[in-house]
């Protein structure tokens, strides 16, 4: 399915075709990105026997040594049994930092603006699969890997995940949904 316009307004409808296309092919795990939480207690709701990683961003990443994700909501979705993950960006990381310093080309970055090509929610999935490999959530079947424009969601997809240290394992099997003008 394509979205005629990216963001939040498509959360809801991402969740549910998600839901139904990992069901139909077995799969029960979904990674999601979620920077307050609030999509991810919305996933809980709708995404019942699966097992559900949440990823957000590392510590930092807005302000100095503070997680964005409030303790309390961390709290609240591991309590309904989601994993938590805060990782640093897999496609951007410490490359982030020295782009920001000095010129140059850097892997990582190309390779999240080549998935840009797709929108920003495809990174978004992919991106967000890595670290949750990374931070020992899956068990290398494929996965629901569902990411967003800003806030919300608005692309799933079926991934075969991989670690970062493995990165060109990754599959992208399926696009389930993603906008289509970004």
């Amino acid at each position: 399915m394509y979205f005629e316009e990216q963001g939040k307004i498509n959360t809801e409808q991402t969740l549910k075709l998600a839901c139904e296309r990992g069901k139909e092919l077995g799969i029960n795990e979904l990674v999601i990105a979620s920077t307050t939480g609030d999509t991810a207690f919305r996933a809980v709701e709708i995404f019942k026997d699966f097992k559900i990683t949440s990823v957000t961003y590392h510590a930092g990443f807005k302000e100095h040594f503070k997680s964005i994700m409030p303790d309390d909501v961390r709290k609240k979705l591991e309590d309904k049994g989601v994993r938590v993950i805060s990782a640093t960006h897999a496609l951007s990381g410490i490359e982030r930092s020295v782009a920001q310093k000095h010129s140059g080309v850097y892997p990582a970055l190309l390779i999240a603006d080549t998935l840009k090509f797709f929108g920003q929610g495809t990174k978004v999935a992919v991106e967000v699969s890595i670290m949750a490999a990374d931070g020992g959530s899956l068990t290398g079947n494929d996965i629901i890997s569902i990411g967003g424009s800003a806030k919300g969601s608005d692309t799933a997809l079926v991934i075969k995940p991989a670690n970062q240290s493995s990165l060109f394992d990754i599959r992208i099997r399926e696009i389930i949904c993603k906008p289509r003008n970004f």
